[in-house]
């Protein structure tokens, strides 16, 4: 039931008009309370679009007690008059719902540079508000999925409380919520803990966008506070869940590649260097060829400042480790690479840290799917 898994919340998606063709494009999501803490986590894009600017001011005092969403329009670089309809939307919000404007958050997705609809975005807001029920997670979901072909939600259950949530790509816009309760900061521990590890570690196609949103409301329904270590893995789990279903839809794809870095002498580096072989254009054109190119892994590795000697890096594809010693070593065709999934590790030989980048490879449909609209 996505977000409405937790006690204390409903949801729901309607078709405000924002979207040619009649398909749902605006969600809302209400805490009932009795609790309101919030957390989130944004985009780290210098662009930032106006919802997230005004999503950031609402966190600032750890309370939010409703998100609208929309497709359709990012309404980023849309100037001071966007801010305006972000606030607008906002003031709709909490209106209908008899909150409080300081405490609504607003996020959006789709193309940027134009200002949305107001005459039917506000509309859709009173319907949604009205049409909300506590088994509305999964049109809210659908609200927001834009170009993805399936809407994505996820839930972790813990000792008498849950986490559930929803998200779509590639403007990552992701709500979690729980019945646990629990205060801002705790909220704020885990979240960034659980993307640091799954959302932050996505790399398709090398940005972040002015949009990414991440939140985590509380309603403390449950009446549980659970210990933070198992509230974060629960955190963690629903994190990790809608970051595998993210890659699983990126556009156009027909392989998930994991860039596994071991042996990186600290994490920062391991990271560094798995983004630098997840975003090698050669690299993954030779995966959706099926070719274990582990050049093209070494070349993109001596991009970075990452700690190594080239005479004592690895490369496996699949578990068969076509590169030793920083020269060929096993066979490259014992690596299967037809199926969906592609592993490929990267041990640096410089220490015990590692880390994990998730990709996808490059298609003829991603370079056709991203030309055919705006982002």
């Amino acid at each position: 039931m996505s977000v409405t898994a937790a006690r204390g919340f409903t949801a729901t998606g309607v078709a405000a008009g924002i979207t040619p063709g009649g398909t749902p494009d605006l969600a809302l999501v209400v805490n009932e309370g009795p609790g309101a803490a919030a957390a989130g986590v944004l985009t780290a894009n210098r662009v930032k679009a106006a919802p997230v600017l005004w999503t950031q001011q609402v966190l600032a005092a750890g309370q939010v007690t409703a998100v609208v969403l929309n497709s359709g329009g990012a309404n980023a670089c849309t100037g001071p008059l966007g801010f305006q309809d972000t606030h607008a939307t906002a003031e709709r919000a909490a209106a209908v719902l008899g909150h409080n404007a300081a405490e609504i958050a607003v996020a959006s997705t789709g193309p940027l540079g134009t200002r949305l609809p107001m005459d039917r975005l506000l509309p859709g807001i009173d319907s949604a508000a009205a049409a909300r029920t506590p088994h509305g997670g999964e049109k809210a979901a659908l609200a927001i999925k834009s170009t993805d072909t399936t809407h994505k939600t996820a839930t972790a259950d813990g000792d008498g409380w849950t986490v559930g949530g929803m998200a779509k790509g590639a403007d990552l816009l992701a709500v979690l919520t729980t019945d646990a309760d629990l205060p801002p900061d705790a909220l704020d521990r885990a979240l960034r803990a659980a993307t640091r590890t799954t959302f932050e570690r996505v790399d398709s196609d090398g940005r972040t966008s002015p949009n990414d949103t991440v939140l985590l409301l509380a309603s403390g329904a449950s009446g549980i506070t659970p210990g933070e270590e198992a509230f974060t893995e629960a955190v963690r789990a629903v994190c990790a869940d809608l970051t595998r279903q993210l890659v699983q839809d990126a556009a156009g794809a027909s392989k998930d590649i994991r860039v596994g870095i071991t042996g990186a002498a600290t994490e920062d580096d391991a990271v560094e260097a798995g983004r630098a072989v997840a975003r090698s254009n050669l690299l993954k054109c030779a995966v959706h060829g099926e070719v274990p190119d582990w050049g093209r892994v070494v070349a993109a590795l001596g991009t970075t400042s990452a700690a190594f000697e080239p005479h004592r890096l690895a490369v496996a594809f699949n578990g068969v480790w076509v590169c030793r010693d920083g020269q060929a070593a096993d066979d490259p065709a014992r690596a299967d690479l037809r199926y969906r999934e592609v592993r490929i590790t990267a041990d640096l030989g410089a220490g015990e840290a590692s880390a994990e980048i998730l990709t996808n490879d490059l298609t003829a449909d991603y370079v056709h799917e991203n030309s055919a609209h705006s982002t």
